[in-house]
Parts: C-alpha cells; sequence; structure tokens
C-alpha cells in the first residue's frame, strides 16, 4: 500500500476535521434541549475500524479522549455481525461510556464491502431516569440509581431507528419529548458523517482512504513526541483535591506520578484516593481521556489530537481506587469531578518538565438542576440546568486566564448561551449576570475571573432542585508561584428573607417562586509569581473592577 502525497494528505486531514465540524453544526441545530442546542454539551469524532480516533471537533474535550472506548465496546460485542445501515448506542461507564447521561450513538461506514469508519455523536441529555431529576444524583451509592443503563445495543438497522428501542429509552426518562428529539438529532448527525465519508471514499477509494488514516496518525505520533522530547527529562508528582464526598469524607486527593523520559510519558495515578461511596468515581475511559486531556493542553495547539498523538502516553492505575473503582460504583460526576482534579494533578507534575506550556488551574464544576413548572406552558414539566455563571480559566506564561471560560475538562466548550433565551424558554429571571471581583488567582498572569449570577424563579408554584459538583473548599490551582483562585460560594435567599448557603452534593432542595440563587463562581489560578506582575496590568484590572 503506497503512501498519498503530502498535498493528499493535508487534503484528507483537513476533510475529516470539516466533517466532524459540520456534524457538530447539524446536532447543534437540530437537539431539542438547551443543554445541547444553547450549552453545546456535545462532542462528535471520527474512528476508523480499529477504533482508532482519526478527527474531533473542539466541543467537550473529556468526551473525546473517551470515545473509542465506545467504538471499540460496539466492535468486542457485535463483531462481524456489524453491518452497513446499523445504528448503535450505549452510555454504561463499564462497557464503553463514561456516564450515564452522556448517550453515544456509532454508525459503522463501509466501503468497498469492508467496515472502514464510525460516525460517532457523543451528546449529555437532560436526564436519564435514577433516583432523581437531571441525571445526577447525590445520593447516590450505587450506578443502579443513577440512570438507565445501556451496554452496547443495537438501535436500528438500515438507517432506520427501531420504533420500539426508542420508546422503551425515552419513557425511563423525566423528559420523554426532549429525549427523544436529543437522540434523534444525534442519529441524523451521525448520519451525516457516514455521507460525507462515503464521499471521500468515492474520490479516494478505500486503499487509499485507509493509507492516508495511518499515515494522518503517524504523523500526529512524531508531531506530539518531537514536542515532548523537548521537555526536561524527570520524575515528579503532582497532587489535587476533592471538598468532599457528599457522605462525610472529606480531603480526597488525586495523586499523579509523572515519569518523563525522552518522548514518553508514564502517568501512574495508583496512589490515589479508594474508591468513594458518591459519585466522584471515575469510570476507566474517562481517567483515560482525562489524562490525555492534561497532555493535550501541554501540546501545541497545532497537533491533531488523535490516536496518534496520545500513543506517547503510558497511565497506570489501581482498581479499587477513586480513578479505577469497581464496576457498580457510581460515577456520574466523574466527567467534572475527579477529572479536573486528574488534570491539574498531571499538570502541576509536567510543569516540572515544561513550565512555560503550564497554566493555572481552571475553575471547578457547581451545577444546579431545577425542575419545576411554567405557567405558560402548564403541561411540560421543565428540568434546567445551570451553565451560567461560570467559573475562569488558569493564566499562563503567554497571558491572563480567560474569564468565564469554564472548567478545564471542557476548556471554554461548554457555553452558557443567551441569558434572553433562557428567560424565554425556562419561568426565570436573570436579575444579575457579571464578572465577579477578586475571584482570579494573582500571579505574574492572573486568572480568568468567575461569574456572578443572581437569579429569581418566576415558577409556577413549588419546585424542586439538586446540586452537584465541587470547589467550595478548594479554588482552582495556581501554577509556579501563582495564587489559589477563590472557590465557589452558592447561596439560596428565601422570598421569605431567609437564606443559606448550599452544599456542592444536595438533593431534593424545596424552591418557592421568588426564591433567589447568587451563584458567586470561582476564578482561575495564577501563573507565576504575583510580584513579577506588570503594575500597568494591575492598574487596568483596578480600573476595571475587577480587584
Amino acid at each position: 500500500m503506497s503512501q498519498p502525497d503530502p498535498v493528499t494528505l493535508s487534503v484528507l486531514d483537513n476533510r475529516f476535521r470539516a466533517i466532524v465540524e459540520e456534524m457538530g453544526e447539524a446536532m447543534l441545530r437540530t437537539a431539542y434541549s438547551q443543554i445541547l442546542n444553547s450549552s453545546r454539551d456535545f462532542s462528535i469524532a471520527l474512528c476508523d475500524a480499529q477504533a482508532r480516533l482519526l478527527a474531533q471537533a473542539d466541543h467537550i474535550p473529556v468526551h473525546v479522549g473517551a470515545m473509542p472506548f465506545a467504538v471499540q465496546a460496539v466492535r468486542e460485542a457485535f463483531g462481524d455481525a456489524i453491518a452497513d445501515g446499523d445504528i448503535y448506542l450505549l452510555n454504561d461507564p463499564y462497557h464503553g461510556g463514561s456516564h450515564l447521561p452522556d448517550l453515544t450513538i456509532i454508525v459503522p461506514v463501509f466501503g468497498e464491502g469492508r467496515l472502514l469508519f464510525f460516525s460517532v455523536v457523543r451528546a449529555h441529555h437532560t436526564d436519564i431516569g435514577g433516583g432523581t431529576h437531571g441525571a445526577y444524583n447525590p445520593a447516590a451509592t450505587e450506578i443502579f440509581q443513577e440512570g438507565l443503563r445501556l451496554p452496547p445495543i443495537l438501535l436500528g438497522q438500515g438507517r432506520v431507528a427501531r420504533a420500539d428501542l426508542v420508546r422503551m429509552i425515552v419513557t425511563n426518562t423525566r423528559l420523554p419529548r426532549e429525549v427523544r428529539g436529543d437522540l434523534m438529532a444525534m442519529i441524523g448527525a451521525a448520519h451525516l458523517g457516514e455521507k460525507r465519508l462515503l464521499a471521500v471514499l468515492a474520490k479516494h477509494g478505500a486503499a487509499e482512504t485507509e493509507a492516508a488514516v495511518a499515515a494522518i496518525l503517524a504523523l500526529s505520533e512524531a508531531h506530539a513526541r518531537r514536542i515532548i522530547a523537548s521537555w526536561k527529562d524527570g520524575e515528579w508528582r503532582g497532587e489535587a483535591f476533592l471538598d468532599d464526598d457528599g457522605f462525610g469524607q472529606t480531603d480526597i486527593p488525586i495523586r499523579a506520578r509523572v515519569v518523563k523520559r525522552g518522548d514518553s510519558i508514564v502517568v501512574d495515578l495508583s496512589d490515589s484516593a479508594p474508591q468513594v461511596p458518591s459519585f466522584l468515581n471515575s469510570s476507566w475511559p474517562n481517567t483515560v481521556s482525562a489524562v490525555r486531556m492534561a497532555i493535550a493542553f501541554l501540546l501545541d495547539p497545532e497537533v491533531a489530537k488523535n490516536d496518534g498523538c496520545f500513543r506517547p502516553i503510558e497511565i497506570i492505575a489501581k482498581e479499587g481506587t477513586i480513578v479505577l473503582p469497581r464496576e457498580g460504583a457510581p460515577v456520574t460526576m466523574c466527567t467534572s469531578h475527579c477529572s479536573n482534579e486528574i488534570v491539574e494533578a498531571v499538570v502541576k507534575a509536567l510543569a516540572n518538565s515544561c513550565p512555560e506550556r503550564a497554566m493555572g488551574g481552571w475553575g471547578r464544576r457547581f451545577r444546579v438542576a431545577i425542575k419545576g413548572r411554567d405557567a405558560r406552558r402548564p403541561d411540560r414539566p421543565f428540568v434546567w440546568h445551570l451553565f451560567h455563571a461560570r467559573p475562569g480559566g488558569g493564566g499562563s506564561s503567554k497571558g491572563d486566564g480567560w474569564s468565564t471560560a469554564g472548567e478545564w475538562h471542557s476548556a471554554g466548550g461548554l457555553k452558557f448561551g443567551s441569558v434572553e433565551m433562557a428567560e424565554a424558554r425556562f419561568p426565570l429571571f436573570f436579575a444579575r449576570h457579571e464578572f465577579r471581583p477578586g475571584s482570579a488567582g494573582d500571579g505574574t498572569f492572573r486568572g480568568g475571573l468567575g461569574g456572578e449570577l443572581e437569579l429569581r424563579l418566576e415558577t409556577d408554584g413549588p419546585s424542586v432542585a439538586n446540586t452537584a459538583g465541587d470547589g467550595v473548599k478548594y479554588g482552582a490551582a495556581g501554577m509556579l508561584g501563582g495564587r489559589d483562585a477563590a472557590p465557589h460560594h452558592y447561596t439560596l435567599r428565601r422570598a421569605d428573607g431567609t437564606s443559606r448557603d448550599l452544599r456542592t452534593k444536595e438533593v431534593g432542595i424545596p424552591l418557592a417562586p421568588g426564591d433567589v440563587l447568587h451563584v458567586r463562581a470561582g476564578g482561575g489560578g495564577g501563573w507565576g509569581p504575583p510580584e513579577k506582575r506588570d503594575p500597568a496590568a494591575r492598574a487596568r484590572d483596578a480600573e476595571e473592577g475587577l480587584l
């Protein structure tokens, strides 16, 4: 098999990237729920027949490194029975998924009578059943309390989903209309990817396309290895802490021992805390994705983030720890926590190897999900997920962090969407939504600011909220002498004049019309010693009211 010429390789590499971007646009414009068509909590990928990640769109980083596990799970479950026109679905974190709210649609792509690719769409659904609304159950002590488990299943054939299976899935959720619509959007986006890949195969043929895929992955590997080889060799340790597990255990460590030799890196997470009773445990695909994400953040932006890019990385973990729990443990919070802490621990360790590339910590996730009724739509209950008032990104050697950019696991991929649109779709009033002064970690380059929000409920009668997250004790970490950022501080102010602070892991919080959520999100960590900060930058921050 001859290798395509450099021009053809460049054309095909960019074509694959264009396909996943177009799939993402289709998903954004056809999804039903706010969590997808406003906050963009979905990701797109193409894999080859060996389940190797070929291309991804710039959506949610923690999704993408885990998606090849889903493709491999389908290959193992169905093997040679995979046929042209099939539609596969899964979400089970112990059988290829990351956590239950993330449904993954996988469509095989055949050319010249052979399986050549998989078109993959992963999307976070607003509800997946389980013990409480909104997919995050802080009270869960086993995965069965978190929602509907779907190992790899054949959802449809002949490019048509089975109506009975779709009906079974949506019936097990609190918002069947939204879940059905989002599922159909996912299938449509996956079929769009198939259509575009078939056009590539029609032009270049299966043999040339396969050769190009192998060459693209090899080039990405070589690019990543050249960068890693330029870093300092050594062995270092990094550590990050979770506030608590919601069941009384506090200061839960994630520990990374990182060995960098030549052009390869070994990340050993074996010394991390034992698995916990709650949903903070990380499924193995999520753990692998978090480590890959941390390394990817330290590489050049131009390095294609595909299977080749991640070949220099070896990941070690110990079963029974929070980063590799035994099957049956709850894991729903893992895509935020402990993925953020895994990234933080790895970057802290490698800051010794490539200090100019390391960045301050990004803010942590503190989700609120509200279920209630809207007088404007009395026949349709709603579930609203808080994506506004995002935390800040970390500072770096190149400048201050991005304000309200979000958490490390999403790296700006999650959006808070239009305030006006949220008010039109839900019985909410945004009285205040702005930067939170003083929330950023100080440094030579400070972190970005977190957001501040005052949100008043205008629901039709009582409603109920759950919280799910971390970061009211530990703010985003400073790096290389930079200061840690302020942690989160969320307050519930009752219409009757009373108030209390919200904990990060609560279920069944009663809410009434007129109640106000006062959200003060943490900022990003600083980079470098604060005393080296440019005085003009400090004066500008003071003038703009950011301190």
